[in-house]
Formats: C-alpha cells, sequence, structure tokens
C-alpha cells in the first residue's frame, strides 16, 4: 500500500505514478485530503484502471485496478 498522507498534490499522482512502473494490476494508496483522492483518481482512471474509493473518515483509501 502506498501511504500518501500528508502529501499535497501533486506529489500522490507521483507516488502512485512511480508505483505503477513495475507494471503490477492492483494498487492501493492512502491519502488525507480531498484534492489528493480526486486527482489520484482521474490519473488512475486516466491509465484504463478502475478506481474504487473507500472514505475512512477524514482519510481515502483508493483501490486502484486492471
Amino acid at each position: 500500500m502506498i501511504d500518501a498522507r500528508g502529501f499535497s498534490c501533486p506529489q500522490p499522482v507521483f507516488m502512485l505514478m512511480e508505483s505503477m512502473k513495475s507494471g503490477d494490476t492492483y494498487y492501493e494508496i492512502m491519502v488525507d485530503n480531498h484534492a489528493a483522492k480526486e486527482n489520484v483518481s482521474r490519473f488512475a482512471t486516466s491509465k484504463d484502471f478502475n478506481v474504487e474509493v473507500e472514505d475512512k473518515g477524514n482519510e481515502y483509501l483508493i483501490k486502484v485496478k486492471k
């Protein structure tokens, strides 16, 4: 899991982008602000991944899969 809590955009997107270089088909990224949730989700969708977001109170768990 990618822990992007405490980072503001675009850093969470860059963290996911770097992880995607592995070629895996499933990633989880935890963010703690709405902008990061939206930007990470939009980026993953643009790369043809499906996105599921779980609201964890003040944090969001974003599941990204092919």
